[in-house]
């Protein structure tokens, strides 16, 4: 159906141009056209009825290009995906770059893989980050070590974070990020909806723009996926597991029989929130 060429990125995007013969985009182009003609109420017609050229001269042609790559698209992805031996951990991004009646049509379509991580001495940073945290900071006239020590309660998760991301350097695809990005803005237009605000009322009343909110959401979302990562390279190497009986207990937590359907139909995510769990609770007793 198709002939195809990869490119990967340096910052690990992947980059697949292919081609589609025209006899497969014809059949589908002619299908939708016939779809649309079934569908079609022009004055001085029956629904239906209306001949098939003057309802094709009617329709967007763009629109109708769109819905056959869309028709197309998962067929020949996951072809393409399954030669290559790719492993996508987003949805594609797709761009139609030649599309003319007649001849074959050229697709560019943007994925990316897991990104690769190397992990530094990462229980060097904790056991560092613990002893810094203990010692004693002197205050003329006051002496709080005694009380501190009693009422220490080990490091929280935010310190945890904050000394294993130092040891973590991973190469981020820029769609990747993108998508991170763009959560974190649905999820800030969403909150000002709430609040009954337009986000740029919102961004007035805290001193930001849309250029300076990028950039902070950017650097979040760097370090969200840094550490998303690099906890599940960690878990790898720590050879950290979650038992079925561990998800079990989650699901069984419910309560309504509702709420433990939805449950049960994320075991996955169940299962790579406690592995993350436990991944952080092994680094605070390292």
């Amino acid at each position: 159906m198709t002939k195809h060429a990869i490119h990967r990125r340096p910052d690990g995007t992947i980059e697949l141009t292919i081609t589609v013969l025209w006899k497969d985009v014809s059949s589908v182009y002619d299908h939708i056209i016939d779809h649309a003609v079934e569908h079609a109420e022009l004055p001085g017609f029956r629904k239906g009825k209306a001949p098939k050229k003057l309802v094709e001269e009617k329709l967007d042609t763009s629109k109708v290009y769109e819905d056959v790559i869309r028709e197309l698209l998962p067929t020949i992805y996951n072809e393409v995906v399954t030669e290559e031996k790719l492993k996508p951990i987003i949805s594609p991004k797709v761009e139609l770059k030649e599309a003319k009646e007649d001849s074959d049509w050229q697709i560019v379509i943007y994925t990316c893989e897991k990104p690769a991580v190397t992990l530094g001495d990462y229980k060097k940073a904790v056991n560092e980050g613990k002893t810094a945290r203990h010692k004693k900071i002197w205050v003329p006239g006051q002496e709080k070590e005694e009380k501190d020590k009693k009422e220490d309660k080990g490091p929280t998760l935010d310190e945890i974070l904050l000394w294993v991301l130092d040891t973590i350097s991973i190469n981020i695809p820029d769609m990747l990020l993108e998508q991170e990005v763009n959560r974190l803005l649905s999820a800030l237009i969403d909150q000002t909806k709430t609040l009954g605000l337009t986000v740029e009322q919102y961004l007035a009343s805290t001193g930001k723009n849309s250029e300076s909110i990028r950039k902070e959401y950017e650097e979040q979302a760097r370090r969200t996926i840094t550490l998303e990562f690099g906890l599940e390279e960690i878990a790898d190497k720590e050879k950290i597991l979650v038992e079925d009986d561990d998800i079990d207990k989650v699901i069984n937590s419910a309560k309504t029989e509702e709420e433990k359907q939805s449950l049960k139909d994320q075991r996955y995510y169940i299962a790579s929130v406690l592995r993350r769990q436990k991944t952080l609770d092994a680094l605070a007793v390292m």
